[in-house]
Parts: structure tokens; sequence; C-alpha cells
């Protein structure tokens, strides 16, 4: 009699742990299955933004901080960020450096390069971190020349002391324009991250007091501009995230407001470029090239 309780308590109690080790093994698989579902919205290289496509790697570049057109189909050029060596890299869409051009001035904090309709190319070096540099300058080239290097030296009107109070630190600037005989400037406000101020100076040689153009209402921090071909959609990158302006002309799209599309998980992105009326590249200074299609 006891064998046979005995034997019948066995077998409840092997019933019981292989039944409560079927339901674990279930519960361990369902937190599984989310946990790998979670991981998976978490994306990379920018993956889960809408109309965002990784292309290419910058691997030889250090750094990305701006990009240009190079007036030859399925090329750019783009430069590094502060502290690297005054170098133009000419890149394919994929990344892949084809060219350096070695430029023969000092490289303070380049930050922007642009380029007007002649091919010749204009480096932004603006950067003004604490907001007390009194030599920012443009250098104006030809890439077919670099050796001959022209000068547009700068002061904004608005600025009287060097550095200002950190509540107005509003006149460091990563982002330059080439548009209809000017170069434009949008400031990246390091102060209050709500405004980017436009100036402008002529394209030419000399030393100017840049025009306050006007201000825009930005909620972020400016790192490039670029405009399409068509003048009719202007993009404001900043940090993982670009802020877009349309119109009918420059002047009406400076009147725009402004449309913010976040690209966070895409880096610290720091170069635009159209290449065409719906294209935007886009690069980031851990070396990731981006389409974006509108």
């Amino acid at each position: 009699m006891r064998i046979l309780f005995f034997a019948v308590a066995l077998a409840g109690t092997l019933l019981g742990s292989c039944s409560e080790a079927q339901t674990q093994h279930s519960e361990d698989k369902q937190k599984q299955e989310k946990s790998g579902k979670k991981k998976g919205k978490k994306g990379k290289d920018g993956a889960d933004i809408p109309n965002l496509t990784k292309v290419g790697t910058l691997s030889g570049v250090p750094e990305s901080s701006g990009l240009a057109l190079t007036g030859q189909a399925g090329t750019f050029f783009t430069h590094g960020d502060d502290g690297t060596q005054p170098i133009i890299y000419k890149v394919s869409t994929t990344g892949k450096t084809l060219a350096q051009l070695d430029i023969p001035v000092k490289s303070h904090d380049w930050e922007s390069i642009t380029r007007d309709q002649s091919g010749n190319i204009y480096i932004g070096d603006v950067g003004n971190n604490n907001n007390d540099r009194r030599d920012l300058v443009l250098y104006r080239l030809n890439p077919e020349n670099v050796s001959v290097v022209q000068e547009i030296h700068l002061k904004y009107p608005d600025q009287r002391d060097f550095p200002p109070s950190k509540e107005e630190r509003n006149f460091d600037c990563e982002a330059t324009l080439w548009h209809d005989g000017k170069v434009y400037l949008f400031t990246k406000d390091r102060a209050q991250e709500q405004t980017s101020k436009v100036y402008s100076v002529p394209d030419r040689p000399g030393t100017y007091t840049a025009q306050q153009v006007t201000s825009i209402a930005i909620p972020g921090q400016v790192t490039d501009a670029a405009l399409s071909p068509n003048g009719r959609r202007l993009v404001l990158l900043a940090r993982q995230e670009m802020f877009v302006l349309e119109g009918n002309s420059f002047a009406e799209i400076l009147k725009a407001t402004p449309r913010q599309i976040s690209l966070k998980g895409a880096g610290q992105t720091e170069g635009a470029v159209f290449t065409d009326n719906n294209t935007l590249y886009i690069s980031s200074e851990q070396g990731s090239l981006y389409t974006y299609t509108f």
C-alpha cells in the first residue's frame, strides 16, 4: 500500500515539475520574443527614420563637417572639423575618397563649405564656439587651382563684446550657403537654442560688416544649410534633426515657418547638400553618409 501511495505521489510530483518547466519555458520564450522586438525597434545608423537611407561611409574623412557639390556628377567636397588639417576631400556618393586638395591656408575652425554657379567654393572658417573670435573668414577658391585663395573677412554688426554674456552667445556659425552673389551665414544659438540669425556678405574678397538679413525660430543648433536646385526648399540641418522651409523665392523661404524632422539615431549630422529637388545628402561626424528623400 505504501509502495502504491509513493508511486502515485512521485508521478504527481514529476507531472507538476514538467508542467512548471513548460510554463517557465513558455514565459522565457515570450520574454525573449518581446526583448527581440524591442531591440529591433532601436535601429542602427538611422535605419528606422522614414525617408532616410544610409548609402556609404566616409572612412577617409576625419569628422565630416560640411558637404558641397563638385560640379562632377556623383561626387562631393567635404572637410574635417575643428582641429583637422586644411584639406578638402573629394568623395563619391558611397563615401569613397577620390582625391585630397591641400589648401594653403590655416584651419582655425572650418565648419562649412558651399559652391557658387561658377565652380568656386567657399570654406567657412567661422566656427566660434566661445563667441570671442575677431578673425572670421571665408576662403574663396577654384578647385582647379587651389594655390590661389581669396579671403572674405567679416564681422557681425550686432556683436559688441568678445565674448558676450552667456545669454547672448549666438555668434557661432557652422552653416553657410552661396546664393545669388552672396554668402549667407546661419548662426548656431549656443545660448538659448531658439534662434538662428541670418547674415550675408558679398561673395567677393574684401573686409565686410555682415548684413543681418533676418532671424529664424529654430529650436536647436544649426550645423549646415542646403538649398534645392529650384530654390524653393531650404534645409537647416541640426544635430539629429533638420528644419525645412519652403517658398516660391529665397526671400519668401526666409519668412516661412520651419518644419521640424527628427533624425534621431543618425549620429551627429553636420553636412547637407541637394543633388536634385527631392534628394538631400547628409553626412555625420561619425562618418555615415545618408540620403533623405522628400
